[in-house]
C-alpha cells in the first residue's frame, strides 16, 4: 500500500499515453483537467518559501492548481465556503434528500452535460418548493442547498443532486414558522412522480428548442417522434427520490456538507496502488450493507472513468434555492429567525482570516505558523488557457 499515492502520480506516469491513445476524443476540457493535475504543487506553478515562526523550518511551497477536479486542491475552498454556511443554520431539523435520474436519462446527460444538469437542478428545486408549499403537505416556503454529484463509488457515471433541506419555513404569508413533522419531511412517493414530470417536460422544451444534440447511439433520438417515443417510455419508469436520516442537528449539516461539497470523483485518500498500470483502491459496496470491496483497474480505464465527471466551464455545481436563493438570503434568513424567535440558538462564528486556513500554512515540525519570505517564479511558460477551473 503506498500512502503517498495520488490521482496525479496516476495522470504523470500515464497521461501521455491516454492523451496519445484518445486524442480525437479528448475535448479542452479533459485535457486541462490533465494538465492541472499533472501540475499541481510542482516547480512547474512556481510557489513560494516560507519559514515557521516558532522553529525555523524552511521550507518550499509550489502553488496549487486550483482546479475544481483536483483532489489536493479542495480543502481551503471548503473551509471558507463552510465558514459562510455556518452563520446561515438554523435552529432546526435538518433533511437530506437525493434526486436521481434513469440510466437512459445519464446516456442524454452525458452529451448535454451544461443543459440536463441545469434540467436536473430546476426540476429537483421547484419540486421540493412546489410539494412544501401545498397545504396539504406542509404549507411553508422553504429553503435548500443543492449539490451536484455524477459518479458513483467506482467512479461509473451517476448524475444525482443531493439537496440539504432545513425542516420547515415560513408560512404562504411569512407570519408564522412552519415545522414538518418530527422525523418525516415529505412524501418521497409524490416527490418522485412530480420530479419525473416536471423533468421530462423540461427535457421536451430543451429539445424543442434545438438544446440536446445526440452522437453516436444515441443519434436516433435526433428526430422529433423517435424523441417523444423515448420520453413517453421514459414517463412509465420508476424515478428514484429518497431521503436519507435526518441530521442530528446543525454541527451535523456542517460536517456533511463539509464532506459533500467540494468532493471530486475520487479522493486520494482511496488509491492503494499503482503497479505498473494497474490501479487499486478502495470502494464502498451499498447493495452489500456497504461492504469495504478493493477494484483494480488499468492505468487508462481509471483516467477515462475519472474524466466522465468533468463539467463545463462555469458550471456551478453547489446551488441555492427558496428563502437560501443568493438574491434574499439574508434578509429571507433575518425573518426566518424572527419567526422562531426564542430560539436560544445563535449563529457560529466565522473563521479568523488571519489564523492558518488549511493544513499546509501550519508548520509540520512543530505547528506554528508559516510565514512567507521569498516567490518561486514557474518552472514553465504560463499556458494560454488558465488551469484556474474553481467556479
Amino acid at each position: 500500500m503506498s500512502a503517498g499515492l495520488e490521482v496525479a502520480d496516476v495522470f504523470r506516469r500515464h497521461g501521455d499515453s491516454y492523451r496519445h491513445a484518445h486524442d480525437r476524443h479528448l475535448g479542452r476540457v479533459e485535457r486541462r483537467v490533465m494538465s492541472a493535475i499533472e501540475l499541481c504543487r510542482t516547480a512547474a506553478l512556481g510557489g513560494h518559501i516560507e519559514a515557521c515562526a516558532d522553529c525555523g523550518l524552511t521550507r518550499c511551497a509550489y502553488n496549487s492548481c486550483r482546479n475544481r477536479h483536483c483532489p489536493k486542491c479542495q480543502g481551503q475552498a471548503r473551509a471558507e465556503w463552510l465558514a459562510d454556511r455556518q452563520a446561515e443554520l438554523l435552529p432546526v431539523p435538518y433533511f437530506h434528500i437525493v434526486f436521481t435520474v434513469p440510466a437512459p436519462v445519464a446516456e442524454i446527460a452525458f452529451q448535454n452535460k451544461a443543459t440536463v444538469y441545469a434540467i436536473l437542478f430546476r426540476a429537483a428545486a421547484e419540486t421540493l418548493r412546489i410539494i412544501a408549499a401545498d397545504p396539504k403537505h406542509l404549507g411553508a416556503e422553504i429553503g435548500l442547498v443543492a449539490v451536484l454529484h455524477t459518479w458513483g463509488q467506482t467512479l461509473h457515471y451517476h448524475p444525482h443532486v443531493h439537496c440539504v433541506v432545513p425542516g420547515g419555513g415560513p408560512s404562504l404569508d411569512s407570519t408564522r414558522w412552519v415545522s414538518c413533522r418530527p422525523g418525516f419531511f415529505l412524501p418521497i412517493h409524490v416527490l418522485s412522480s412530480l420530479f419525473r414530470r416536471l423533468f421530462l417536460d423540461q427535457l421536451r422544451t430543451a429539445f424543442d428548442a434545438g438544446e440536446l444534440g445526440f452522437f453516436g447511439q444515441l443519434s436516433g433520438l435526433a428526430g422529433p417522434r423517435a424523441f417523444a417515443r423515448h420520453l413517453s417510455q421514459l414517463r412509465r419508469v420508476k424515478w428514484v427520490v429518497y431521503a436519507k436520516p435526518p441530521f442530528g442537528g446543525p454541527e451535523q449539516v456542517l460536517a456533511y456538507l463539509g464532506r459533500y461539497t467540494h468532493r471530486v470523483a475520487i479522493a486520494n485518500s482511496r488509491l492503494l496502488s499503482l503497479a505498473g498500470d494497474q490501479l487499486a483502491f478502495r470502494w464502498k459496496d451499498y447493495r452489500h450493507s456497504g461492504t469495504i470491496k478493493v477494484m483494480t483497474l488499468a492505468a487508462h480505464e481509471f483516467i477515462r472513468r475519472f474524466l466522465l465527471h468533468t463539467l463545463p466551464d462555469g458550471f456551478h455545481r453547489i446551488r441555492h434555492y427558496g428563502f437560501l436563493a443568493n438574491g434574499h438570503r439574508q434578509a429571507k434568513l433575518t425573518l426566518c429567525r424572527k419567526l422562531l424567535a426564542g430560539s436560544s440558538a445563535s449563529p457560529a462564528t466565522g473563521h479568523d482570516p488571519a489564523a492558518p486556513r488549511h493544513p499546509l500554512d501550519r508548520c509540520p515540525s512543530c505547528g506554528g505558523a508559516m510565514i512567507t519570505f521569498g516567490t518561486l517564479p514557474r518552472a514553465l511558460p504560463p499556458r494560454r488557457s488558465s488551469w484556474n477551473d474553481s467556479s
